[in-house]
């Protein structure tokens, strides 16, 4: 699930673990990450229309390795 933080966010999803994200940082993240962020008031769903896709140059540029 995509998603845009819109303030610090730690999940948890181990005891073990955590994982920290930043606000403004947009993300693909696990579906109960997202689902603990947005009932937190902490992120909220990217659509899916409003997704930048990859442009075909910066495909063919990270294919060939060249920046």
């Amino acid at each position: 699930m995509r998603v845009k933080f819109t303030h610090d966010f730690d999940y948890k999803p181990t005891m073990q673990t955590t994982i920290g994200y930043r606000a403004g940082m947009e993300e693909t993240v696990k579906h109960e990450c997202a689902e603990q962020a947005i009932a937190a008031g902490k992120a909220e769903e990217v659509p899916e229309a409003s997704r930048k896709p990859a442009s075909k140059a910066s495909a063919e540029k990270s294919a060939d390795g060249a920046e």
